[in-house]
Order: C-alpha cells, then structure tokens, then sequence
C-alpha cells in the first residue's frame, strides 16, 4: 500500500481532502497548505509508486505496466483502507491527471477537484522534451533530465523554489523508477484529448499562474467549455503554485470548497 499520512480536525463530520503530488515529487510538497485546511477538514497526503517514503514500504514489486488506471486503484485502495467514502481531490502538475482519472473510474467517491497547475494539453514545446526525454531516458542520468525539465517548465527567478523542492524530492527517486513514469508520456495526449472534449459532472476549480506558459492556455479554453469548471489566475506565478502563492492558493481553494 502507499505510504500515506492523515491530518485529523477536531471538528465533527468534516470532509475530507486528498492530497496528490506530481512525477518526481513527493507528499512534502504540501507543506503550506496543511495547517490552514487541517483545521476544519480531515487531510490525506499519498506518496505515489516509488516517491517519498512510499519507495522502499511496497513489499510488492510493481510488475505490471504502469497506467494512470492502475495509479488510480493504489489511492483508491488507500481509501478504502481508511473508510473514506468521498473526498476532495486536490492535484498538482501529473497529479491534476491522476484526479481526473480518479473522477472517470469512481465518480461518486469524489466530491469537488482543485487542479494546481493543471496539464490538459501538450504544446509544441513539451512535445518535444516528452520526445528527448524518451530518445534519451535510458541513457542520460534522470536527474539531468529532471533538472532540465524543471528549468523549462520553471524557468523564472520567482519559480527557485519550486524547482529546488521538486529536485530534491526527485533525488528521492531511481533510474529505473523514472523510466517507468516517463513511459507514461506515451497514454497522456490521447487522454488529454478525451478529457478535454467529454467533461465530467464534477465542481472544478483550476488553480494557475499567470507565468505557467506551457499549460495555462489549455486550461483557460476548457474552463470556459466545461460549465462546471472555473479558474483562477494568480499573478507573478508559475507551475508550482501551491509553493509559489500559498497564501492566495489557499484562500481561493477554501472559498471554493465552502460554495
């Protein structure tokens, strides 16, 4: 089972909020939000296959392809380990796909989605890094690409310390566990494109910055497709923006979950 951790209010009856973090980082990414929501909802953070602390806790070996649907079942089984029903899904970068593959699989267990820095589409440009890093990904050390990935996709002065966080969480990782996610760029853009055209009936609230130059014009098109979507745009901002803007990621999450 995933490594998870559990944030319990002393509130009765408080709904729960799901943590999920991106490829290469890990559960400590959500530092910033967990003693403002901690106080009037319950909160679960997951560590996914091979990040974090959930690396050397599967007994198991993953032998099978890995998939966004079977990433899925591990925090579904999370879930059910821990009785929880339903719960708010919160995601950022990889893990806004990972909550919208969530929402197709069980629908009913999940309540509202805040999607952080979402990726809906794949320009031109991060086609082609998905095209080197596969060409190379066997060869090249994974940090290098990491570390390169992070730069062009948090190339600001303002963005140091999301890339400092998301290069030391992905320290955390191995060569071949690397491969293994980025093998998943090849199941993205077919998803991506069935997620875009068919929405689902689900209160969605993106969450971007206005510097997230790679992955916010997707996401400003579908909000204005999808009727149960919205966004908010948070200036001088990139990617990460839970990291970037706490304070106003915060304020717009909870403002949201309270409507």
């Amino acid at each position: 089972m995933l490594h998870h951790s559990i944030y319990r209010t002393k509130k009765e009856n408080a709904s729960w909020i799901t943590f999920i973090h991106g490829a290469g980082g890990s559960s400590a990414i959500w530092f910033k939000q967990i003693r403002f929501f901690s106080r009037n909802f319950n909160l679960l953070l997951v560590d996914l296959r091979g990040h974090g602390a959930s690396h050397g806790l599967i007994q198991n070996p993953f032998k099978s392809k890995y998939s966004f649907e079977s990433i899925a079942d591990d925090i579904f089984e999370v879930l059910d380990h821990l009785k929880i029903q339903k719960s708010h899904f919160v995601g950022i970068s990889l893990g806004t796909i990972l909550i919208r593959q969530l929402a197709e699989m069980q629908p009913h267990r999940v309540d509202k989605m805040i999607m952080g820095g979402a990726i809906l589409e794949l320009n031109l440009r991060s086609r082609i890094l998905m095209y080197f890093g596969n060409a190379t990904k066997s060869v090249l050390p994974y940090m290098w690409l990491y570390r390169f990935f992070a730069f062009i996709i948090m190339p600001n002065r303002n963005h140091k310390e999301s890339r400092i966080l998301f290069i030391r969480e992905a320290k955390k990782l191995y060569q071949k566990e690397f491969i293994r996610w980025f093998k998943l760029t090849s199941d993205i853009i077919p998803k991506l494109k069935i997620f875009r055209k068919i929405s689902v009936d689900i209160p969605t609230l993106y969450i971007m910055g206005d510097q997230d130059y790679m992955f916010l014009p997707s996401v400003r098109k579908v909000s204005d497709d999808h009727p149960q979507s919205s966004l908010l745009v948070l200036e001088e901002c990139g990617h990460v923006v839970n990291v970037e803007k706490p304070d106003k990621f915060n304020d717009g999450m909870l403002l949201f979950l309270q409507t």
